[in-house]
């Protein structure tokens, strides 16, 4: 059996990517414009992520109670069709 995506799953969730820091202080100098950038984009990524993580934590607890349900739905089912 394959698993069907489900809508929100096609993207999923993604870490943010670390700022690389040069480890030579003129580079540092050279590039701070846009390690500074990194840095902000880094902040704005990682909190877009853990928003999408908890998106995702919610969607899946509901789908969870879903399938018990249906398990529980299923299982009577088959406890009526079996020969007595």
């Amino acid at each position: 059996m394959v698993a069907a995506p489900v809508k929100g799953q096609e993207l999923g969730c993604f870490p943010p990517v670390r700022p690389f820091v040069p480890s030579d202080p003129r580079d540092v100098e050279a590039y701070s414009d846009l390690i500074r950038q990194d840095f902000e984009t880094y902040i704005v990524d990682f909190e877009a992520y853990l928003r999408c993580l908890d998106t995702e934590r919610a969607r899946v607890f509901v789908e969870g109670q879903e399938v018990i349900r249906e398990y529980g739905a299923f299982q009577e089912i088959v406890e009526k069709l079996r020969p007595r």
